[in-house]
Parts: C-alpha cells; structure tokens; sequence
C-alpha cells in the first residue's frame, strides 16, 4: 500500500530514537554525545518518562528521571511529543501528531517503544472498575482519587508491589495483594538478589511500607462479579461511600490451595506482568525471536541501521533499559568503543532479568479461567468459544475480526498466544487508528 500525506511536517535525523522512556532517554543522551551527528527523540506522550516514570500532573518523584529528563532536555537533542508512529516506508517513520502527519526521517532508527502490561481473560475482567494494575496507577497519577476506595492488586510480578504502594500512599485500602507465583519461587528469587543490593533495598522498603497487607502468593483470581448481598445488608449497602459516588462494588474471587473464597473491593487492579512492544520492529522487517526483537552486542536488530534497546528485547527492568539505550546509542553514533565500557553492566541485568521471569513464570491454571462465555477480545466482543478451536490468530481474526478493533490485538493477542501459543502475526500500517486525513 502506497501511503500519500498532505500537508506534511518533515523532520530530518542522523539518529532517530522512537520512545521516551528510560531506554529511549538513555539512548538519545548517548548518541547526542557526537555533536556532528543531529539526534531526535520521539514519544507518544505529552511528557518524557515513558511508563516507568510516568509524570504525576507534571512532576516525578524519581531522582534518577527528573536528572535524565533534565540532561535530554538541555541537551542538542530535537524533542518531538505527542507523535503516534503508525506506518513506515523506505528510511522514514510516520507520525500522527496534534497538528496533523509528521515524516521522520532517519540515517539510523533506535526502537525503544517499551511494553505493556499483560492481561487474561476470566469471567468478569472486562466490568467497570476491572483495571490494569498499572492502569490504574496511570489513571490515579492523572488526578482520579481512590481515596478510602478497597482496592485488590492481582496479578503477577514486582509491579503488583510498586502499585500497592502507589495507591496506599494515596489514601487507598489495600484489601490484598494477591501473587500467582509460588512462595517457593519468590524464595529463590529473593535468594538470588545478594548479586544486586539496590534490589535488596527496594524490596525491603517496599515491603516495609505496606506492612499489614495479605500478600498471598500461590493465589489468582477465578472471576469477579458484584458482590452477593442478603437483604438485610441491603440498608447498609446502600449506604456505602462508595456507591454514593457513584462507583460499583465488585466482589472478586480467589483461589489458594483448593480453597476458594471472595472479597469485595472498589476496583480490582489487574496484571501478569509485560509484554514488549515490537509491533514496530516487526513492521520493519526486524527479526523476532521468542516475542522479543533479537540484537547483537551492540544492540542491532537484524535490519541495517536499526537498533533496539530496553523491554522490546527482554522484560529486565528499568536498570537493563538505561544501560541497553546507551550501547544502542553509542554503537549508532559510531563510537563502539563507549558502547564496550557497558557490556558487563548489561550482562549483570541480562541475569536479573532471567531470574526475574523464571520466577514469575504464569503457571498452567491459568489458561483455564475463561469460560466459553467470556470476552477475550475486547474491542469486538469475541468471546473464548468463538476463537478455542482455531490454530493461529490468522483463522480466529479471518472467521471471528479477534483482533481487529481499536488496540489492533495488542490486549488479546498477548492473552491467545499464552492461552493457545498462538504466534503474534506482522502488523501493517496503520499500527494504531489514525485521522482519514493523516493517511
């Protein structure tokens, strides 16, 4: 398909670096370190901090960003925000922008878009006030107030506890984090972090700050509903805070060891971990190996002048993506040498990152928590019936539109490929919906 833009913003790089998280940040810093060479920063958000460090009406608590963000900003490094990479052709990127379509062109490409959260389907994940839990720290951090609000954090993964601790500090109720993960694995996990003290520190303190939660590991949610009440609780019921507001109770069930019981919450955050974001590497023809783009040692797809850095190449943590985005960012702007000083930090990271997705590994049971009645594309209504007995998102999209809503299969499709190891197919263009007029 032959894109045709009018009225088009063009930007011109040496270096051009998709993604404003810490990896990107880092990437960007790193290239910009030859003045020769013209670098641009690109991010789909407002603000640079990608979703690690996500602003909160404009500021960040972490030290750490405030002094990336400050040392990009200042720095001779074009920053575009606001722009959404939909479409691709020969060496240029397409961007929607506020003000309409922006070409970005570009001698060589850094891919730093990140990942998402990971969501699976069970009954009753698709009802009002059924979050991801990094969704909803989002949407906290944007001014909605869970003050007083019971909240149930599900899922699997350290950012089950970072958002815990996120919205307690917000006035929220913590009923339980509940952990799919087996005690036994977060043992060795926590065994293992001798190799990294700052991990120590972190989880200590984590921990420490919400002394009193339920952690319950070995535990995950069946279905959630709304909560059973008899009548005589009814009077009281309707007396709820939180019903006033006008938000509905859910009443989430759990399952520990055969046994299985519910509780009632304000809002279920849920989350299995993450997913990279490689749509845009695929669409670029770079390889793909095991769900992630697969890159040398100086981080080079296998594409010519296109590099990747941070959580497209493996889930490892915000460590991984800094020091991955300044050997991308060195080895583009030519200076292989820096990019060398790096490789034993990464190393250290790599091996964090495998103990750290061995340990949260979602275990079988959880494949089994849809019914044939529940929803596992959103957007088109697909429910698992209609899409169990197909071999490849192909068929199921073919027969049934699974992934061809608004998202473009970025929320069921990382749920099939866990639930039937279905394997993700190429996007094309447009990536993600766009102005008729952008095309």
């Amino acid at each position: 398909m032959e894109w045709r833009l009018l009225q088009v913003n063009s930007v011109s790089s040496d270096i051009l670096v998709i993604g404003g998280g810490a990896a990107g940040m880092s990437a960007a810093l790193a290239a910009s370190s030859n003045k020769d060479l013209r670098v641009t920063l690109v991010d789909d958000n407002p603000r640079l901090g990608g979703q690690i460090w996500r602003a909160e009406l404009g500021k960040t608590k972490s030290f750490e960003a405030m002094r990336l963000i400050a040392a990009v900003e200042s720095g001779q490094i074009e920053i575009v925000n606001n722009a959404q990479v939909f479409a691709a052709r020969n060496s240029s990127l397409l961007a929607q922008t506020p003000v309409g379509s922006t070409d970005l062109e570009y001698h060589k490409l850094i891919i730093a878009t990140g990942a998402r959260e990971r969501f699976l389907p069970f009954p009753g994940w698709t009802l009002p006030n059924v979050v991801g839990a990094g969704g909803l720290q989002a949407l906290v951090k944007g001014g909605l107030d869970v003050e007083k609000k019971r909240i149930v954090v599900a899922g699997t993964g350290p950012l089950l506890l970072a958002v815990a601790e996120y919205l307690k500090s917000k006035g929220a109720e913590i009923v339980a984090i509940v952990e799919q993960t087996s005690a036994a694995n977060l043992k060795r996990f926590a065994f293992g972090l001798w190799r990294t003290p700052s991990k120590v520190a972190q989880g200590i303190t984590l921990r420490a700050k919400l002394l009193g939660v339920p952690y319950l590991t070995d535990c995950w949610i069946t279905e959630c509903g709304s909560p059973r009440v008899s009548k005589g609780e009814t009077s009281s019921l309707s007396e709820s805070p939180s019903l006033k507001r006008g938000i509905p109770q859910l009443s989430a069930t759990l399952t520990r060891n055969g046994k299985t019981w519910s509780i009632d919450c304000d809002y279920l955050a849920c989350g299995f971990h993450l997913v990279p974001n490689t749509e845009l590497a695929s669409l670029l023809g770079c390889s793909i190996e095991n769900s992630f783009v697969a890159v040398d040692e100086f981080q080079r797809t296998s594409c010519e002048n296109i590099y990747c850095a941070g959580e497209p190449t493996g889930i490892g943590g915000v460590e991984a993506s800094l020091v991955e985005g300044k050997i991308a960012g060195f080895a583009a702007a030519g200076n292989e040498g820096e990019a060398r000083l790096h490789f034993a930090e990464r190393e250290k990271t790599r091996k964090f990152a495998e103990r750290l997705n061995r340990a949260f590994e979602l275990r079988d049971d959880l494949k089994c928590l849809a019914d044939d009645s529940t929803i596992v594309c959103r957007c088109e209504d697909v429910t698992y019936a209609a899409v169990k007995d197909f071999s490849s998102p192909r068929e199921a999209k073919l027969q049934t539109r699974c992934g061809m809503g608004a998202c473009q299969g970025r929320i069921c499709g990382a749920a099939t490929e866990f639930l039937f190891g279905w394997e993700a197919d190429t996007p094309r263009p447009p990536m993600f919906p766009v102005r008729m007029e952008n095309l």
